[in-house]
């Protein structure tokens, strides 16, 4: 089975698209190693994950900023035990995502992925087995900007030789794929891979 969409570039976000959520056994591994709670430990985790993902804050700065958060002061050991358990805990795939974008790149479909990310996560995004799916793989930490800010999708058309109208995008936050809609983008919100393959089949021609 295949998917052929001529003229047009599928750019896919990873997270959560791609792949899982983190499963509870993983973000419960990764509280663990922390040695904090659950609520306070969340909100610092997420409120400075925009400065790794836009490549401002490394690895270390990001897990110096929860600690001074927190209160706590952790070892370069336990950084390293932290960012371990956080890098894992994102490296899952949804089974049915893959096997669309597989039907996709099968029917000639050009595809890319698009995704807010550090650095860290390049390398596996580019060389692991569903890399060899994507023409380019863009990552927020390497770019200018992040989703939702208009300039990243315009980066991405004209890194692509694409017109934005020409660009099909899909992703799990409505924030992300109403900033590209706006722009004249084809959009996807992604909730499941069922309804994911019904979109991109509605697309054909």
């Amino acid at each position: 089975m295949v998917i052929s969409i001529p003229r047009r570039t599928v750019v896919f976000d990873y997270g959560e698209v791609i792949s899982r959520s983190p499963s509870e056994s993983d973000t419960s591994a990764l509280l663990a190693v922390s040695g904090c709670d659950a609520e306070p430990f969340w909100a610092s985790y997420w409120s400075h994950r925009d400065g790794l993902d836009q490549g401002t804050t490394s690895i270390r700065e990001y897990w110096a900023l929860i600690a001074a958060d927190l209160g706590v002061t952790w070892r370069a050991s336990k950084v390293h035990e932290l960012w371990v358990a956080d890098f894992r805990s994102w490296w899952s795939i949804e089974p049915a995502t893959v096997d669309l974008i597989e039907e996709l790149h099968d029917g000639g479909t050009r595809l890319a992925i698009l995704s807010n990310a550090g650095f860290d996560f390049s390398s596996g995004f580019r060389y692991s087995p569903m890399g060899t799916f994507f023409e380019r793989v863009f990552v927020s930490a390497e770019m200018d900007s992040i989703k939702p800010d208009p300039a990243i999708y315009a980066e991405v058309a004209r890194e692509l030789g694409i017109q934005l109208d020409e660009m099909i995008f899909i992703d799990n936050k409505s924030i992300n794929t109403d900033a590209a809609a706006l722009l004249g983008v084809t959009t996807h919100h992604f909730t499941n891979a069922e309804g994911l393959g019904t979109f991109l089949r509605s697309l054909q021609s």
